[in-house]
């Protein structure tokens, strides 16, 4: 199969990952994508010193939030067919791109998740609240909208052109719920590949604390319900 007749952008939402980011980057295979962008969502050590080093193009984003990251990082990207997320902890396994976007290159779908859960992840990476906060969002999602997601994973790939149909809007926690549920109600075609997991260098700012994971869980499950009562007006209004 050839997988370099499609432009592939890398986008790594990045603050604070300067002892992570150059492996990332470095791991990613170069002969599959055209660009890789570092947004450096307000860093205070070098993570953008690193990130060029390492070959990427690094853009900056001052306002906090992985959503608004991702969206600087969409809006940064050379008119690519196909956009890889990533996260730039290293908690992924980058050289697995080839299986992410492999879907999406045989016409066999829009969106691709990397499933932690469907692939071989250490026992303990995911924290017991995290855990059980993914099975709990990706229920409701089940639930509302009949389809069923077993990770949130931020490891994934997406066709450029459906990605605009979405209308991301979301610029914190609730980005990667708002892309899979408007996956859904938009038709689009959805694939989850198992991918590999392993404990992150160094400490999460979302499951590293308690404080984040409250937060972060509260907007997921927002998300959820503000879209399917979105939804709902827009039925009854027809």
């Amino acid at each position: 199969m050839n997988r370099s007749y499609k432009k592939v952008s890398v986008i790594i939402p990045a603050l604070n990952e300067q002892d992570s980011i150059g492996l990332v980057i470095s791991d990613i295979p170069k002969d599959l994508v055209k660009e890789i962008i570092v947004v450096d969502n307000g860093s205070t050590d070098h993570t953008a010193e690193v990130a060029r080093n390492a070959g990427a193009r690094v853009v900056r984003e001052n306002q906090k939030g992985y959503g608004a990251a991702c969206l600087k990082g969409i809006a940064s990207a050379n008119n690519p067919d196909i956009i890889v997320f990533i996260d730039g902890d290293y908690s992924d396994y980058p050289d697995e791109l080839g299986d992410i976007i492999a879907p999406i290159l045989k016409g066999e779908a829009d969106l691709v998740i990397g499933s932690r859960i469907a692939g071989s992840r250490d026992k303990k990476v995911l924290p017991p609240h995290a855990y059980w906060g993914n099975k709990l969002t990706t229920w409701l999602i089940n639930l509302f909208y009949h389809y069923h997601f077993t990770d949130l994973g931020p490891f994934r790939a997406i066709r450029f052109s459906s990605l605009k149909k979405l209308g991301m809007r979301d610029k914190n926690y609730g980005w990667t719920v708002e892309m899979q549920v408007k996956a859904v109600t938009h038709s689009l075609g959805i694939v989850e590949v198992p991918v590999s997991y392993r404990t992150r260098i160094g400490k999460s700012k979302v499951t590293g604390t308690l404080k984040g994971s409250m937060s972060a869980g509260v907007k997921m499950l927002y998300t959820i319900f503000a879209l399917k009562q979105k939804s709902f007006k827009s039925y009854t209004s027809q």
